[in-house]
């Protein structure tokens, strides 16, 4: 932004503060003095003096803050981490009285890929688990017309409930219901009742970003005319949808491929029966289930296949099915308590999918059913709406459309084979765009693609607290700033003193990573200002949140003002917040903590609001 359009910025804040100043207090206290301030009158107790530790028991981590100082992360990010198992205590040192062996490696990219640091491993193993639980089970369903036996997916089978004439009679009658799931899923798949997911058209889709960018950010237009009505509820500013992207296709077939299930009976009907839990539902209640599907709907959009760590029940399953006598040893050691630390570091090293840990070990070929017991549920994601959804419309083929808009920012992780692998969501809207303008270079002028979404956190933080009057400066960073342009949009239309609102926008780099740049409507120039971190002063937005005190007060402490606060709460999130305390302490003259107990209390009210992830 040029050194006019900042002098703007900060006039136009100079000027609202005065106008202002004959407005009645905000509604939330204030804490310019607090009870613990220290130039208070009350009577101080006297200094008690510590007890001085020995120098080995020196507590240096007292509290999370100390935790993240020391580790670079939160306290809550280590226990995500962690797989619980105590391995940070153990030793990789060999210990006394046991028998080591060295056991051949398996000499493929992907078990080298793992990077376990094994050498030699016990003889005898302890505290190795026991199978997990099946509670999953798949039958082929099989014509009236056939004696022959139903096969199974299951190396265990269902004893006398498979013959039971009861369900050999409604297995006859089961078939699939008349659903595409290749542009959603299958309706057992309800993710937040009532909100059914519905295949939304995409209207038009663009990158935003451009060639030199650091991640790739994607918009889209999708097209909600035919979104099933539901009294009551309707998409609002600064709302969110629900989108449930299946997975890849290509990831699915490669995992029925190392599992071994035969092409013809993939896309078959099979009976699912199920002894407990709520999967493949999302939000459905605990119970056994029976349905009729296919293997693979189920792998496509019931399960995770690649966004969580192995599990020691996964590798159990597969040490158990290892036909060659090595890998199952390295198998059951990752499983015991010998091996506990490697299992921490397959855990918590570079992102093993189901696909890498399979082709590690590939004398390993478990059912599929069984494989489905212990996977990890596939879960929505969502995404905020960039635009005002009560006013955004489009004629095409002689039809008023509506529509509703999104912004994705790709995430990318490490993989073993490709280098790099998008996440479930953000990958499958890229995939969506990339075909969508490749169908429209071909000629197609009106590609049909869709996106399966649902109405989702309609009373998130962010629309729950959008009001109408009062000032209000949006704070974002990245694709954090989506959400703010509806709000701007709907804002402007309404422009007048009590209506004002201001954008600070962080970004790299505004020649590749500005989004939505000259989209904000009229009087852009004077509501937003963008920071650079990669160019011109290398500034971050928490810095212009500081620059900005003025303004950051004048708002906070007007009738009706609103703070917001979108985008990574690693980095951007806390600089914010370390950058608004420091605010409250220069412009209210408050301690550190006093200023940190003002921004809680403006939170509880409702006048500064965070979204952060």
């Amino acid at each position: 932004m040029s050194l006019d359009v900042e002098h703007q910025l900060a006039d136009s804040s100079a000027g609202y503060a005065s106008e202002e100043e004959t407005r009645a207090p905000s509604i939330a206290p204030s804490l310019t003095y607090s009870d613990d301030s220290e130039d208070q009158d009350e009577p101080q107790p006297p200094e008690v003096v510590p007890r001085r530790r020995r120098a080995s028991t020196r507590l240096i981590a007292q509290n999370p803050a100390d935790v993240q100082r020391i580790t670079g992360e939160s306290t809550q990010q280590l226990l995500n981490r962690c797989c619980g198992g105590g391995c940070c205590m153990n030793s990789q040192l060999k210990k006394e009285g046991l028998e080591y062996e060295r056991v051949p490696f398996p000499d493929n990219h992907a078990f080298r890929s793992l990077g376990l640091k094994i050498d030699e491993l016990p003889t005898v193993l302890s505290q190795v688990p026991d199978m997990p639980e099946q509670t999953t089970f798949l039958q082929s369903i099989r014509r009236a017309s056939s004696n022959i036996p139903s096969p199974t997916d299951s190396a265990i089978s269902f004893g006398s409930q498979v013959s039971s004439p009861s369900i050999e009679t409604s297995l006859k009658n089961l078939t699939l219901e008349p659903l595409d799931t290749t542009i959603q899923p299958p309706s057992f798949v309800q993710p937040h009742h009532p909100h059914h997911v519905f295949p939304a058209p995409i209207h038009n889709t663009r990158e935003l970003t451009k060639e030199g960018a650091e991640k790739r950010t994607f918009h889209f237009d999708i097209d909600i005319t035919d979104y099933p009505h539901e009294e009551g509820i309707d998409f609002k500013v600064g709302g969110a949808i629900g989108l449930y992207a299946p997975n890849d296709t290509t990831a699915v077939e490669q995992i029925l491929d190392l599992l071994l299930v035969p092409r013809f009976l993939r896309g078959k009907p099979v009976l699912l029966r199920t002894t407990r839990g709520r999967w493949p539902t999302v939000w459905g209640e605990d119970k056994a289930r029976e349905l009729v599907t296919t293997r693979r709907d189920l792998l496509t959009w019931c399960s995770d296949i690649q966004s969580y760590p192995p599990t020691k029940a996964l590798l159990r399953i597969l040490a158990e099915h290892a036909i060659d006598p090595n890998e199952k040893k390295i198998l059951l050691f990752l499983c015991s308590s010998e091996g506990q630390g490697a299992f921490c570091d397959l855990r918590t090293g570079p992102h093993v999918s189901l696909a890498q840990i399979l082709n590690a070990f590939p004398s390993a070929k478990p059912p599929l059913d069984l494989v489905l017991s212990v996977l990890q549920q596939l879960m929505p994601r969502f995404y905020s709406l960039s635009n005002d959804p009560h006013e955004s419309y489009e004629i095409r083929d002689g039809k008023q459309h509506r529509l509703i808009e999104i912004a994705v920012t790709v995430q990318e992780m490490d993989d073993w084979r490709a280098g790099t692998r998008t996440g479930v969501g953000s990958g499958f809207l890229q995939r969506q765009s990339l075909k969508y303008k490749s169908l429209q270079r071909a000629g197609d002028n009106s590609p049909r693609l869709y996106a399966p979404i649902f109405k989702g956190l309609m009373a998130n933080p962010l629309a729950k607290e959008f009001v109408s009057d009062g000032p209000m400066l949006l704070i974002g960073a990245g694709v954090g700033i989506a959400p703010f342009r509806g709000f701007v949009q709907h804002r402007l239309k309404n422009a007048n003193c009590a209506n004002k609102v201001w954008v600070l926008q962080g970004i790299r780099d505004s020649l590749v990573d500005e989004l939505y740049g000259g989209e904000w409507g009229v009087h852009e120039d004077r509501v937003k200002k963008v920071v650079q971190s990669r160019r011109g002063e290398s500034r971050y937005v928490q810095d212009e949140v500081v620059h900005q005190a003025d303004l950051v007060w004048t708002i906070i402490n007007s009738v009706d003002g609103r703070v917001f606060v979108c985008g990574s709460s690693k980095g951007m999130g806390e600089g914010v917040e370390e950058a608004l305390i420091k605010v409250a302490m220069q412009k209210g003259n408050l301690e550190h903590d006093e200023a940190g107990k003002f921004w809680n209390l403006k939170k509880d009210v409702g006048q500064y609001i965070t979204e952060t992830w």
